[in-house]
């Protein structure tokens, strides 16, 4: 039987042509790019890069912020067959030479300001200018379909409770996962519709792009949350969907507070869970129109879904298990709930009849491995997939997360989600945001903690009187005020760094009764209170 191949040249020549001079992608800064000048680039970037040497399944790194630049080399590369390897553009030089180092990588497209960096680690940089001027580029005939089985792009995990792993994606995988997530779109963009993307481009905001672009929509792809920017559309009613986990939801709805916006038809959300008190906040600025969806680094999003309908009627039940609703699979994914026995003991006191554990997957839309720096281990020998996350399957079917395996606190014999708890303590109005964590003890096991930021006078008080319903053993024992929660290159908060960062300002003295001291060089932080 011949090796499947996957046309992405021929696709998106026809896309090309559908959309003519239509707007693809608008940049931070108003510089726009159409959909035949994405498909002239693309293609000059992929034949460059063939001339070079660089062949099908070759890691090409990818360090950038977000750009029209990022999208070119998103398409370009995969147009030639090798592996795009994007690499946060806030990656630390550690960061950026470990995930480099596990993918192989010897090429680094970037900008000139970090071309020294990249020769210093060995590496060969690559400018856009000199990809898109060479006598390779010139011609506009369609490229090969590319091996279905080649790698077709590297990701890294998160790195909350360790060094990041690679994640391996073959062009099969990719092409299969657009299909997805544009069959779970919950409305077709016409032409000229607009979704803005602000997260980092190497993990959601990219495959977002692609599946709008697919469908003929128009991506606007901004740095970050700008709110001068964001008020400017949202007054005007330009935006008919945004890309916001969480965090940034967190943030929108706390720069507009009381505004009422019109226009938007989805708010695509995931990576976090979403809050009662923060969906309350969305609902009375947008409207109902929350989308929920469940993606790991490692299964191309969606793996489940709940639409916005389904997504408003489920928070305004009048009771709700603990945990977050994603919704339900979409076709094609198999989830499984795998009991862990302590893990299980505790959660059947805490989730009345739900079977409760470790949540595992099988999808046509996974990766094919993770890189760890002994080499590439597959999934089982049946596929699945240990996604790390606990949880149970309601009783209409919806997965409901309640955890991480590795984040699971274990204090004073009890095990405990520090989900459950923060979901109580987030959204007070003394201060921001808020990670719930742990300090190794010798009398407790762990020390459940309180972590946050932008804090007032008595935010402490009132963190602590949010979580007095819950049961004595949950109820954390310290409160301590960062001037900011330490994020992975993803922007998520790592509960492993912000433990760090408190151990690095405080000594605990250990006992019953346990307590927490400024170590001397942290003696004067304004920030702090315990």
């Amino acid at each position: 039987m011949p090796e499947k191949a996957i046309a992405w040249s021929d696709h998106l020549q026809v896309l090309a042509a559908k959309m003519g001079h239509a707007v693809a992608v608008t940049d931070g800064d108003g510089q726009t790019l159409g959909y035949g000048q994405l498909c002239l680039e693309s293609h000059q970037l992929a034949r460059s890069l063939v001339k070079k040497g660089v062949s099908t399944g070759q890691s090409v790194g990818v360090w950038l912020p977000n750009s029209l630049d990022a999208v070119r080399c998103a398409y370009g590369i995969r147009l030639m067959g090798a592996a795009e390897t994007p690499l946060s553009w806030s990656l630390s030089p550690q960061e950026f030479q470990w995930c480099c180092g596990l993918a192989q990588v010897e090429w680094v497209i970037t900008r000139a300001e970090r071309v020294d960096q990249v020769r210093a680690w060995g590496l060969q940089p690559l400018l856009m200018d000199d990809l898109l001027s060479t006598e390779a580029a010139a011609r506009q005939e369609a490229l090969p379909a590319v091996c279905a089985s080649d790698k077709g792009r590297i990701l890294f995990t998160s790195g909350t409770t360790g060094k990041p792993k690679g994640v391996i994606y073959t062009h099969e995988a990719r092409w299969i996962g657009e299909q997805m997530l544009k069959a779970a779109m919950p409305f077709v963009p016409a032409s000229g519709d607009k979704l803005l993307l602000m997260t980092p481009f190497v993990h959601g905001a990219s495959l977002l792009t692609f599946a709008w672009c697919d469908l003929g929509g128009h991506v606007l792809l901004h740095e970050g949350v700008h709110t001068e920017k964001l008020e400017s559309l949202l007054e005007c009613g330009e935006l008919q969907a945004i890309f916001a986990p969480p965090t940034v939801l967190a943030k929108i709805t706390y720069a507009f507070t009381g505004r009422r916006f019109q226009g938007v038809r989805c708010i695509f959300t995931g990576t976090q869970a979403m809050t009662a008190s923060l969906y309350k906040s969305t609902c009375e600025m947008f409207g109902p129109v929350v989308r929920i969806t469940y993606g790991k680094s490692e299964c191309i999003n969606p793996i489940t879904v709940m639409t916005p309908a389904q997504t408003h009627a489920y928070f305004c039940q009048a009771t709700r298990p603990a945990g977050a609703c994603v919704g339900w699979p979409v076709p094609g994914v198999e989830l499984r709930i795998e009991p862990a026995s302590e893990e299980q003991e505790q959660a059947q006191e805490d989730i009345e009849g739900h079977a409760h554990g470790e949540v595992y997957l099988r999808a046509p839309q996974q990766c094919a491995g993770l890189i760890y720096p002994e080499g590439v281990v597959g999934h089982d020998a049946q596929g699945w997939h240990a996604t790390g996350d606990l949880g149970f399957i309601d009783e209409v079917g919806r997965l409901v997360l309640t955890g991480r395996v590795a984040d699971v606190i274990k204090t004073g014999g009890y095990r405990i989600n520090p989900d459950e708890i923060e979901e109580a303590q987030t959204g007070g109005a003394l201060y921001g945001a808020l990670c719930v964590t742990s300090l190794p003890s010798d009398y407790w096991g762990e020390v459940i903690i309180t972590v946050a930021q932008d804090v007032q006078a008595g935010w402490d008080v009132e963190a602590r009187d949010r979580v007095a319903g819950l049961s004595k053993y949950k109820q954390p024992r310290l409160y301590v005020a960062l001037p900011s929660l330490p994020r992975n290159a993803q922007g998520k908060v790592s509960r492993r760094q912000v433990a760090q960062a408190v151990s690095q300002r405080f000594f605990l003295r250990d006992g019953a009764y346990p307590a927490l001291h400024p170590l001397p060089s942290f003696d004067s932080d304004p920030a702090r209170k315990y």
